[in-house]
C-alpha cells in the first residue's frame, strides 16, 4: 500500500519535472525567436519608398450633364526605395485621380511591382480612357470649368496597394499602402498633350 502511494507521488514529481522542462524551453525559444526579429528589424529596419510626379499629359478632359466627366490622363511617377539593404514586392496596385476629393476616373490595376533596394523605377500609368465617364459633383464639374478658364487646375493622383519587404531570404508580412500626390497643372479648356507641371512637391506616403 504505502509502496505504491510512494510510486504515484514519484511519477506526480517526474511529470511536474518535464512540464517545468518544456516550459522552461518554450521559453528560452520565444526568447531568442523575439531577440532575434527585434536585431534583424534594427539592422534592416525597412523605410517607407518615396514617389513624386515628374509629368503629366492630358489627352481629353469633357464635362457633360448630368454631370459626368470624362478623361484620359498619364502620369510619369518615379519612386524610389531608399534602402541599401530591403527590397519592395508590391503584390497589388491601382490608382485613380481625383479633383476636390472626388475621383474623376474609375480605378485602373498596374501590374505588380518589384523594386530593387536603393533603386529607382518610373510608372506612367494611363488612367480614364475612351467612354469612362465618371458621375461626379455639380460643385466638382463647376470647379473644373473654373479652373480651366482660369488655366491651372489642382489634380490628386492617388495609388493604392498592398506591399512586402524583403531582406536576403526573410519576407514580412503584407502591409496596405496610401500614395498621395498633389500636383498643379497648366491647363485650359480644349488643350491635349504634355501638360505643364506648376507644382508639383513629394508625395505622402502612408504604410
Amino acid at each position: 500500500m504505502s509502496e505504491e502511494k510512494t510510486e504515484s507521488v514519484g511519477n506526480g514529481y517526474s511529470r511536474e519535472g518535464l512540464l517545468r522542462g518544456v516550459c522552461g524551453f518554450l521559453a528560452i525559444f520565444l526568447l531568442l525567436a523575439g531577440v532575434t526579429a527585434l536585431v534583424v528589424w534594427l539592422v534592416y529596419r525597412p523605410q517607407k519608398p518615396e514617389f513624386v510626379v515628374m509629368a503629366a499629359a492630358i489627352y481629353n478632359l469633357n464635362i457633360s450633364a448630368p454631370p459626368f466627366v470624362s478623361t484620359t490622363i498619364q502620369f510619369t511617377v518615379v519612386t524610389r526605395n531608399p534602402n541599401k539593404r530591403v527590397s519592395i514586392y508590391y503584390d497589388r496596385l491601382s490608382a485613380f485621380v481625383s479633383y476636390r476629393n472626388q475621383a474623376i476616373t474609375p480605378p485602373t490595376a498596374l501590374p505588380p511591382l518589384y523594386h530593387d533596394k536603393h533603386s529607382t523605377v518610373a510608372l506612367s500609368p494611363i488612367l480614364g480612357g475612351s467612354g469612362a465617364m465618371v458621375p461626379v459633383s455639380v460643385e466638382v464639374a463647376n470647379g473644373l470649368a473654373v479652373d480651366e478658364a482660369y488655366g491651372v487646375v489642382g489634380l490628386k493622383l492617388v495609388l493604392l496597394g498592398r506591399l512586402r519587404w524583403k531582406a536576403g531570404a526573410i519576407r514580412t508580412a503584407h502591409y496596405g499602402v496610401y500614395i498621395k500626390c498633389d500636383v498643379l497643372l497648366g491647363l485650359k479648356e480644349g488643350f491635349v498633350g504634355q501638360a505643364p507641371l506648376l507644382g508639383s512637391p513629394a508625395c505622402f506616403v502612408d504604410v
